[in-house]
């Protein structure tokens, strides 16, 4: 059994017996929301007609999905997602894939009708999908306590072990950098590519990588729960990104794509997205308007 494949079975027996990334739900509930008719009349007509709206994730990214089975999750997307189908009066299930190409993909397809994400926004991606901007992100790194391999930018990460969840933007940058390192004559970065977030961040956890390579907020959900094992390095960095937005993700010039729009922003004039993103402890990604498409690279 390869590196890959212990580390997978070892997550999925962490998650079922002993959630070493477990965290009680932050107490607070979030107000029901009144169906807005104008909203639900914009809906396409195969939606109305099905009163439902199937929502795809690629498995747990807390603290905004937190996947406690195939059809159910918990987290400040969840909690967005419930506002949404209460405003458009239509019931939202969810479904769970295999890593980000496949939610992106099934999207496509006309499989699933959106993702809540948040999903990274970049323009090589708005060719195929249309992204609902709701999150602003930066990139980082969760390292072993006291960051014994001194990572504290991307150029630092050469000679090291930096896994990185596959499919995702953070992997073609950390693949780009290791390019780099072995260019300019520098130690081999060695890149581990895993499925989701709880796996790469279980190689670090274990010493098998020195570093996770993603988001800041889920990176910080993992650290607030390694009893001490682990930090955030890299932080204030650009890192390889630009202004980085993450969104909904909706087929390519889909109708749905501005209902939701019109959902965020309406969720944000009454209060409950600030509600939702603080009770989640993701103040600092919260974003001034919504918008579709907003990444320019």
């Amino acid at each position: 059994m390869n590196i890959h494949n212990v580390l997978c079975a070892a997550a999925v027996a962490v998650m079922i017996s002993a959630p070493a990334f477990a965290q009680s739900a932050p107490t607070g509930a979030i107000p029901e929301q009144k169906v807005n008719e104008a909203l639900r009349a914009k809906l396409p007509e195969e939606i109305k007609t099905a009163n439902k709206l199937t929502s795809v994730n690629s498995g747990s990214f807390p603290p905004y999905e937190i996947v406690t089975d195939t059809r159910s999750m918990t987290g400040a997307s969840a909690e967005m997602t419930d506002a949404i189908g209460q405003l458009l009066g239509v019931k939202i299930e969810h479904a769970t894939v295999s890593g980000l190409s496949a939610l992106l993909s099934g999207i496509k397809s006309g499989r699933y009708q959106f993702a809540m994400g948040p999903v990274g926004d970049f323009k090589s991606r708005q060719e195929a999908n249309d992204f609902v901007d709701w999150v602003q992100e930066y990139v980082v790194f969760a390292v072993h306590k006291g960051n014994p391999k001194k990572i504290n930018s991307l150029d630092d990460a050469c000679g090291s072990r930096i896994a990185v969840q596959a499919g995702g933007s953070a992997e073609k940058v950390i693949k780009a950098q290791a390019e780099k390192c072995t260019a300019e004559g520098k130690p081999t970065l060695e890149v581990q590519s895993y499925t989701d977030q709880p796996t790469s961040i279980l190689a670090v956890r274990s010493k098998r990588a020195d570093a996770f390579f993603s988001s800041q907020a889920p990176l910080t959900y993992f650290v607030q729960q390694s009893n001490g094992e682990l930090e955030l390095a890299g932080v204030g960095k650009s890192n390889g990104f630009d202004d980085l937005f993450q969104g909904a993700v909706a087929p390519k010039d889909s109708p749905l794509s501005e209902v939701l729009l019109g959902a965020i922003k309406e969720l944000m004039k009454n209060g409950t997205y600030a509600q939702i993103m603080k009770k989640w402890g993701l103040e600092n990604n919260m974003i001034a308007e919504p918008g579709i498409n907003l990444a320019k690279k």
